[in-house]
C-alpha cells in the first residue's frame, strides 16, 4: 500500500512538471505566434521601426536563394513602391527548445502594382531566439510556392 502512495506521488508530480514544461512551451509559442502577426503587420505598412525592434542586429534572411542583411531587408521595405501590400498567415508550426523557437508556416502575398494584383503564396522558416527576455527574429528563410 505505501508503495502505491509513494507509486501516485511521482506519477502526480511528473505530471505537473510536465504540464509546466508544456505550459513554458506553449507561453514561448503564443508570444512567438504574436510577434510573427507583428511583423506581417508591420511589413505590410512599411513599419521600418517596428520590424527594426523585432529584428536582431546580425539577422540572415535568405530569399530567392539571395542572403539578405536586416539593413538591406529594411531598405527595401522602406523603399518600396507599393500601392497596397496585404500578408495573410496562413497555416504555422511553432517548436521551442529553450531559449529558441523555430517557425514553419505558409502566408500568401497580395501587392498592386501598376494597377494589376499580384497574389503569390510563400513557404517560409523563422528562426527565433529569446535574448534577454525578448524573442528576437534572427534567421529566416521564405520561398515561394508553386500555382
Amino acid at each position: 500500500m505505501r508503495t502505491i502512495g509513494l507509486l501516485l506521488v511521482l506519477v502526480c508530480a511528473t505530471s505537473l512538471s510536465g504540464s509546466a514544461q508544456e505550459s513554458g512551451d506553449s507561453d514561448a509559442a503564443m508570444a512567438v505566434r504574436a510577434l510573427e502577426g507583428k511583423r506581417v503587420n508591420a511589413q505590410s505598412h512599411n513599419d521600418n521601426h517596428a520590424l527594426d525592434l523585432i529584428f536582431d542586429n546580425a539577422l540572415v534572411y535568405i530569399e530567392y536563394g539571395k542572403v539578405i542583411t536586416k539593413g538591406d531587408y529594411l531598405l527595401r521595405v522602406k523603399s518600396a513602391n507599393l500601392q497596397l501590400q496585404q500578408i495573410v498567415l496562413e497555416a504555422m508550426t511553432v517548436r521551442t527548445v529553450e531559449n529558441t523557437a523555430i517557425v514553419v508556416g505558409t502566408y500568401r502575398k497580395t501587392d498592386v502594382k501598376g494597377g494589376k494584383s499580384l497574389l503569390k503564396r510563400w513557404r517560409f522558416v523563422d528562426t527565433w531566439v529569446n535574448k534577454k527576455g525578448s524573442w528576437m527574429l534572427v534567421a529566416a528563410a521564405a520561398v515561394p510556392l508553386s500555382k
